[in-house]
């Protein structure tokens, strides 16, 4: 990886201060027992979900339309727990960064492990599949336990923040490429690596189409089949959720999926999309909701975020 683009002096501006001081209780949070991290991590989430008006809206929005079959009371259920696993979320990602192979070992379980030794094997690379999960660091962190596995990223806009991610990439990943480079992720599946991939975000750009998401038409990135073809990599799902009672996590790798791509890669990623939604509904709490999925795509479409 390249090398900080800011000087380490220079993040030591005041208006830097908040982010120092932030990540300085993040590290000392890691220094807790897990019994003691998990109520911390959802402690924040419901102050979050009280100060993060937007987020919330969002977040409301996205479930009321992926779950019109949950009454009112039952949707603001799954708003809070699902701020309480954004919440989560923080911890982890201080345990990604900073804690040993050996704490995190006794915390996971998994299964299908064999799945993915098998698609290696085939010496053409594998497209490690998943979703924007609120498990997605730790997951990822655990993944690169068991394989090297090559990451996605996008630059967070405030230096420090991106300085402290770029370092907890570089502990677990083999390599980091942006998520806009796909050639280097081509040339990396030619080098027979694992490639972390999720592609459920709004996407509106090349190598995109119009999919249901849980029945509501939502842009989304096609270029999965597009890899898979280009490289001749299997596709192999994962994911990875908090088990019941703060029992720890269970990393699930799923066989490669076959007859993948077709000739239809609408068809592929019509495919793609029902998967996420099954796995999505095992903890629907913990897929991350805060972000805007079904922006417009055309101009008359209408914006089902509009006053947020």
């Amino acid at each position: 990886m390249s090398d900080d683009p800011i000087p380490l002096y220079r993040l030591l501006a005041p208006r830097y201060w908040g982010i120092w001081v932030a990540l300085g209780l993040l590290r000392l949070a890691v220094l807790l027992p897990y019994r003691l991290q998990a109520p911390i991590g959802r402690g924040v989430g419901r102050l979050a979900m009280r100060l993060a008006s937007s987020r919330r809206q969002i977040a409301e929005r996205n479930i009321a339309l992926c779950f019109p079959e949950l009454d009112p009371l039952q949707q603001r259920r799954l708003l809070q727990r699902h701020f309480e696993s954004l919440g989560m979320t923080l911890i982890e990602m201080g345990l990604c960064w900073w804690a040993s192979d050996a704490r995190l070992e006794p915390l996971f379980q998994i299964d299908g492990l064999e799945h993915l030794r098998a698609a290696q094997q085939r010496g053409k690379g594998v497209i490690m599949l998943t979703g924007h999960f609120t498990t997605l660091d730790l997951g990822g962190r655990f993944l690169t336990m068991q394989a090297p596995v090559t990451a996605m990223y996008r630059r967070n806009e405030n230096p420090r923040f991106e300085r402290a991610l770029r370092r907890g990439r570089e502990r677990s990943a083999q390599q980091a490429i942006p998520k806009q480079d796909i050639r280097g992720m081509v040339r990396a599946l030619k080098q027979n690596h694992a490639i972390w991939y999720a592609p459920d975000q709004s996407h509106r750009r090349r190598h995109s189409a119009v999919v249901p998401f849980f029945s509501v038409p939502a842009a989304t990135n096609t270029a999965t089949a597009a890899l898979a073809r280009m490289s001749g990599a299997q596709v192999v799902p994962f994911y990875s959720r908090r088990l019941p009672d703060d029992a720890g996590y269970r990393l699930v790798i799923e066989p490669a999926l076959d007859n993948f791509p077709s000739a239809d890669a609408e068809a592929d990623t019509l495919r793609i999309n029902r998967w996420l939604e099954q796995r999505i509904r095992l903890a629907p709490e913990q897929y991350l909701w805060i972000h805007r999925r079904f922006k417009p795509f055309a101009p008359d479409q209408p914006d089902p975020y509009a006053g947020i």
